[in-house]
């Protein structure tokens, strides 16, 4: 079964934007998840990933259950789908 890619973001935040811009150059479909501003509230991203920071990236299909770090995403992307 095919999954979408789910991305854990905030708007106007830099490091989630350059994750977008990434998905978009490569063409990707990607399902976006606004989180709560305050950390506290972060329940969902801190399950998947383990902290509340944000981006963080899902993609079952390889395997990630809850990639965060920007760099990390945008490496792991360019890896896997360019």
């Amino acid at each position: 079964m095919w999954h979408v890619i789910e991305l854990y973001s905030l708007p106007g935040c830099p490091y989630c934007a350059k994750v977008e811009q990434k998905l978009e150059e490569l063409d990707l479909e990607y399902e976006r998840h606004e989180v709560p501003k305050a950390h506290a509230k972060r329940d969902t991203v801190e399950e998947i990933s383990g902290q509340t920071g944000v981006p963080v990236l899902v993609d079952e299909d390889h395997g990630v259950s809850g990639m965060p770090e920007s760099d990390d995403i945008v490496k792991y992307l360019e890896e896997a789908y360019a």
